[in-house]
């Protein structure tokens, strides 16, 4: 439970962070005329501020709140895999997709992922199958709303379903107005507040290592031998190497092919300036990353994981340790970096979820009833805002169940939608970027294929490491990939082999 002084103090935060938010949306809605200003904005930003944007928009409450979980009770095997492999894999596919991509974005003149695709190769049904998939994104919606919750509802002392709808309410509200446009200016503040929290949390175990390292590592091994392990066979994420690092890295690589990721580099206007957004992107995502230490410190100072004699939930526990183990100036500090962790991907998520819905699903749906240009546009602003609302009743429900009765983690629950998400769009991406006159077929049954092997793997439980009561999506988004990539540039290469035979016969 918050101190007194801590319910006010956080009171007196959120007044402040709920003002400077409105005051950005408000600026960022002024220049907000259009379907194609609310998804990849109309104002001429600079490359750092687009480069913080896409740090704090990858980074989310997963990393800051729920992930440290997963290190407190499962320890360094968790750490190599979460805060050295992913980002790694994250990395270089940021270094090596985004200048092509952002070329071919800007040429295609695509407002959404799943126009971007569809456009790649011509094909407004795989344009309308993609916008489907983007309902799985709510899953990532969900983990950062179970996050934020558990954060405000601890820090104010409040019912974590009041607290819950108070957020989704204000956070919805406001993504309807301003877009692509005041998410910029909101993202950049959000990365700024990130990094002071980063460094507190990072800092805030220095007591554990006046020994030493070895002095922290006993410490640890005293509460759980495995907890210093490379590999921790009783988890179920972190069992073994192929866990840790092969499916880590594979879903580093491919975890940039979300939307409110890839698409950010659509903002970025000059070709030159693209160097200095990755390099301030990839340098910040790396302190991002190693904030989940702190779950090492939250495991050492709740070892048998309880407060006041009550189990701690794993969502819970860096919430319990801020609320702990620091004094109320510098923990509402951190409760407001946490915040912001989760609003600045929750924003990314709630301007291009409802956009895909309403641009490549509503609106070719409708065709000509929305009327022609003005009254269009408007018309097709006012479904998006309704979309909006109706994508936040969904995120309230489930994430209600997420908070009541979770499958150890929301982000389980989480991972299993957004890897089955970004596993069919990595051959889609690759072929469109890298490949000129991919037939439609290839790239479609990759997806198709991602999507089967996904689901069917961890539903299905097919093999031995699918056989456990909490299963690791990132071991059914690894083989998805895999497959995809087979069945995507199979086809590929053996239908522009019979073109070429074709072509040849007939000269």
């Amino acid at each position: 439970m918050a101190t007194q002084q801590m319910v006010w103090a956080t009171s007196a935060l959120l007044v402040l962070l709920v003002s400077t938010i409105l005051y950005f949306v408000w600026r960022g809605a002024r220049q907000t005329k259009s379907m194609q200003d609310f998804a990849v904005g109309s104002i001429q930003f600079s490359p750092i501020t687009v480069g913080l944007s896409l740090a704090a928009s990858i980074t989310s409450a997963a990393t800051f709140i729920i992930n440290p979980g997963f290190i407190a009770l499962y320890g360094i095997s968790g750490f190599i895999a979460l805060a050295v492999v992913l980002p790694i894999g994250l990395a270089l596919s940021l270094i090596v997709l985004t200048k092509s991509f952002r070329r071919h974005g800007t040429n295609i003149k695509a407002l959404t992922m799943a126009q971007w695709i569809g456009k790649s190769f011509n094909h407004k049904g795989y344009t309308f199958f993609f916008a489907l998939l983007t309902f799985l994104l709510i899953t990532f919606i969900v983990l950062i709303c179970v996050g934020m919750t558990k954060v405000l509802s601890k820090a104010l002392n409040v019912e974590e379903l009041y607290v819950l709808i108070g957020i989704v309410g204000f956070v919805f509200g406001y993504m309807m107005f301003g877009g692509a446009n005041s998410m910029v200016y909101t993202n950049t503040i959000q990365a700024i507040l990130m990094l002071i929290v980063a460094f507190i949390l990072l800092g805030s175990g220095y007591e554990y290592f006046r020994g030493g390292v070895m002095d922290f590592m006993d410490r640890l091994a005293a509460i759980d031998p495995l907890l210093i392990e490379p590999t921790n066979p009783e988890s179920p994420l972190f069992r073994d190497y192929f866990e840790i690092i092969f499916c880590n890295f594979i879903v580093g690589i491919a975890v940039v092919c979300q939307p409110h990721i890839i698409t950010k580099s659509l903002l970025i206007k000059e070709e030159k300036e693209v160097n200095i957004y990755l390099t301030v992107a990839i340098i910040i995502e790396f302190i991002f990353f190693f904030v989940v230490l702190a779950g090492l410190y939250a495991r050492i100072s709740f070892p048998d994981l309880t407060v006041n004699g009550e189990p701690l939930k794993m969502d819970g526990i860096i919430s319990a340790y801020v609320i702990q183990e620091f004094p109320v100036y510098i923990g509402i500090v951190l409760i407001l970096g946490l915040l912001s962790a989760g609003l600045s991907t929750l924003e990314g998520l709630v301007q291009s979820v409802p956009t895909s819905i309403t641009s490549d699903i509503i609106v070719p749906l409708m065709g000509d009833r929305l009327g022609v240009g003005e009254e269009r546009e408007r018309r097709t602003i006012a479904i998006n805002k309704i979309v909006i609302v109706l994508v936040g009743i969904v995120a309230v429900l489930l994430s209600y169940q997420q908070l009541v009765n979770p499958s150890l983690s929301v982000g389980i629950f989480a991972q299993n939608g957004v890897y089955a998400y970004f596993s069919a769009a990595f051959v889609p991406v690759l072929l469109g970027i890298f490949f000129k006159n991919v037939p439609a077929i290839a790239p479609m049954s990759a997806s198709v294929v991602a999507i089967i092997v996904h689901f069917g793997m961890y539903y299905g439980r097919i093999g031995s490491y699918m056989q456990a009561d909490v299963r690791n999506p990132a071991i059914a988004a690894t083989f998805a990939i895999l497959c995809s990539i087979v069945v995507g540039f199979g086809l590929y290469f053996i239908l522009r082999k019979q073109s070429t035979q074709v072509q040849t016969s007939k000269v």
